[in-house]
């Protein structure tokens, strides 16, 4: 009542008392005046705010479910709004959700701390004071999801002093909602799409329909999308001036005349323009006697006697010149553009965009790639923004190369996750190398793997030997119905075990090479030439692309490829058989070169994080459906077992017998030329692991070709 009373008397101070005497004097005389201050905004707030305040020191449980109410209408509407934003648009929606979950948030922590007081207690209580015993109270009145207007067991209203002591003592409510049903809404509504450092994952989401073998593929919600940047217009318009005023300074005559913004670089294509000749002819007078003018000097004109156009090198040798001229790092001309009468100019934009591999997925251009093979694959978007894909199964192997710190793992990365998110393991099987041992041990526990991640040498050469052995036993059974390659052996109406695409992921290949040069050149070459057609294909990385690494017999078996930054055009020609990725940002940025086009295409690739990974790995982990046996046993001195377990593939490999093996003539060979024999000459003439060595001595003494295995030097 006080604070009514001091909020009317400075009410009154607002009107004036009257006239003559009383002109300058008001209502509320000078106290009403010292209340608010002066007779303006500040004023009027003042008095409002006492108002307020004494309505809630009065009606103080009035007040507290008024708040509630409000709360819960502005909580009932954020969530409605959600729901609208996320049905209105797949791209836009997550974006403007994601800001409204925040909103939410905090409309909720405002709501837990004011409306939801815990028992409270004075400065003057010392934890003696028992609070007092609510009666029992029952929410009767439901508005939608909103529970309000206690009363008691006998229908009346509790008093204020019941009402007071229940909210001591008695929880109710929050904002009048069932807290597990607005926690399952907001799981179910929380945009996965938007990858926000501080948010925990989204649940894990798989697709409804079945795929063959009882499979389920991960849903689209799982992987993030990125922020889109908006290029800006008038910022290309200044560099595309700019780059006409350096070309004329040169003496070029060029015009801009197309401009395509990317995600990393902006292709500026330039149209060159003619190189003209003139020559003076005197200008005659009507009568046709040559004009002079004052200075007696013969008048004359210039006339254009020939043009011819500018030719294309010139414009390409400036290319330091207009990176002076754009303050730009380094600029890529690629001259000419391919099916395009202009030279394009890269010139790096200001800030990069990140390229998420589900905005790539989920474009037209992969669905309609991925409805004619099961092996499409997001590489990235292109100079011009246009998004990049492939199908490996068409390349059919890919050779990647790339400084450390460039992204050639990422791409790896995203060759696999684009293949994991589209193919169940009836489909696809996979066997990664990974002698670094950090970048591919993340799949270790997907159910498409053949065998666990292989970072051992040895085991790397007898996984390379066993995909020969596989090969060759696949081509056996395409004759056997006469066919060509891999579908058509599918769909024959003989088949009845369908065979799935192999795809064998390297991750470093100077490390093998290192290891086992012969070997690891031997049997990828063999695969290269012969797996296309038996659905075999490879993804080998190396961060060294040095013609020791990259041999000519594997550069020519490789005719996909795909550079990433490196430190010299040595480099560059070694991959690519052209320089230019000398020159490229790093981050993602490379060059593409397919089997079928002329020249490497830029392209910013896609980036897949580590949750993402983790996400597609235990979405297929999560599944209960039985997990496909181990196809082949490795060993670590670089054979190949003779025992393997039952696989889905239909091969039942038994038995133990070292001279089945291919080497085994070899070694026979070597102990016809030698009287003595022993595990180490067969290592250094066969090239092949202790283990190995000492199985082929043992078979060759139970065959009587030689009687003591003994040491010798050579």
């Amino acid at each position: 009542l006080t604070l009514w009373g001091l909020a009317a008397w400075g009410a009154l101070a607002f009107y004036d008392a009257g006239s003559g005497l009383l002109m300058d004097a008001s209502l509320g005389g000078d106290i009403g005046t010292d209340i608010i201050g002066e007779r303006n905004g500040t004023g009027v707030f003042i008095v409002t705010a006492l108002s307020i305040a004494g309505f809630v020191f009065l009606l103080p449980t009035l007040t507290r479910h008024l708040l509630t109410r409000t709360i819960a209408g502005t909580d009932h509407a954020m969530t409605m709004a959600i729901k609208t934003a996320d049905a209105t648009s797949k791209k836009a929606g997550p974006l403007l959700t994601a800001g409204a979950h925040r909103l939410q948030d905090a409309i909720r922590r405002i709501s837990a701390s004011w409306v939801r007081p815990s028992g409270r207690t004075t400065a003057a209580d010392d934890g003696s004071h028992q609070p007092q015993s609510a009666p029992d109270l029952e929410w009767t009145d439901e508005i939608g999801d909103e529970r309000l207007s206690p009363t008691t067991a006998d229908g009346e209203l509790p008093s204020d002093d019941d009402v007071e002591a229940s909210f001591d003592n008695v929880e109710p409510p929050a904002l009048g909602v069932d807290e597990d049903a607005v926690q399952a809404e907001a799981e179910e509504d929380a945009p996965s799409s938007v990858a926000i450092a501080d948010e925990e994952a989204p649940p894990l989401i798989l697709e409804t329909i079945e795929a063959p073998g009882g499979w389920r593929l991960p849903a689209m919600e799982i992987l993030d999308y990125s922020a889109v940047s908006v290029p800006s217009g008038a910022d290309n318009q200044a560099r595309a001036q700019r780059i006409e005023d350096a070309l004329a300074s040169y003496g070029i005559e060029a015009k801009v005349v197309e401009i395509n913004p990317g995600p990393a670089v902006t292709q500026f294509g330039v149209e060159p323009g003619w190189v003209r000749r003139f020559k003076d002819v005197r200008v005659r007078d009507a009568d046709g006697k040559y004009r002079v003018d004052e200075d007696g000097k013969p008048v004359v004109r210039r006339e254009e006697v020939s043009r011819t156009r500018v030719k294309v090198d010139a414009i390409a040798n400036l290319d330091k010149d207009l990176a002076l001229a754009l303050a730009a790092p380094s600029i890529r001309i690629e001259a000419p553009v391919p099916g395009k009468s202009m030279v394009g100019i890269e010139v790096p934009n200001s800030s990069s965009e990140v390229v998420s591999l589900r905005g790539i997925l989920e474009t037209p251009t992969f669905a309609k790639l991925h409805g004619k093979s099961k092996l499409a694959v997001a590489l990235g978007k292109g100079s011009g923004g246009d998004p990049t894909v492939a199908d490996l199964g068409k390349m059919p192997h890919v050779l990647i190369a790339g400084a450390t710190g460039s992204g050639k793992s990422v791409c790896i990365n995203a060759f696999l996750i684009s293949l994991l998110m589209n193919n169940t393991p009836a489909e696809l099987r996979l066997m990664l190398i990974d002698p670094k041992r950090v970048e591919l041990v993340a799949y270790n526990s997907v159910p498409h793997l053949l065998t666990p991640v292989i970072v051992e040498t040895d085991k790397a050469v007898s996984g390379l030997r066993w995909a020969i052995a596989e090969m060759e036993d696949r081509y056996k059974k395409l004759s056997s119905v006469g066919v060509r390659n891999l579908g058509a052996y599918n769909q024959h109406r003989k088949v009845v075990d369908p065979l799935p695409y192999i795809v064998i992921a390297v991750d470093e290949l100077a490390d093998l090479m290192m290891a086992a040069p012969y070997d690891v050149e031997h049997c990828l070459t063999r695969l290269a030439q012969l797996g296309r057609a038996t659905g075999i294909h490879l993804v080998v990385a190396t961060q060294r692309p040095s013609v020791d690494v990259v041999t000519g017999l594997i550069k020519a078996n490789f005719p996909t490829r795909m550079s990433f930054a490196v430190t010299s055009v040595t480099d560059s020609r070694t991959i690519l058989d052209t320089g230019g990725a000398e020159k490229l940002l790093g981050k993602g940025d490379s060059l593409y070169l397919p089997q079928d086009a002329p020249k490497p295409i830029r392209i910013q690739g896609v980036f897949v994080s580590d949750r993402e990974i983790e996400r597609v790995v235990r979405a297929w982990n999560s599944q209960s459906v039985a997990r496909m046996p181990d196809y082949v046993r490795l060993e670590e001195d670089g054979g190949t077992s003779a025992t393997a377990a039952v696989g889905a593939f239909g091969k039942d490999q038994a038995g133990d017998d070292s001279s089945d093996d291919p080497l085994y003539e070899d070694a026979k060979n070597l102990a016809e030329q030698y009287s003595k024999l022993s595990p180490s000459l067969l290592q250094r003439r066969l090239k092949i692991g202790y283990t190995k060595a000492k199985r082929l001595i043992e078979a060759l003494e139970r065959d009587g070709y030689i009687e003591v295995a003994q040491e010798i030097s050579l």
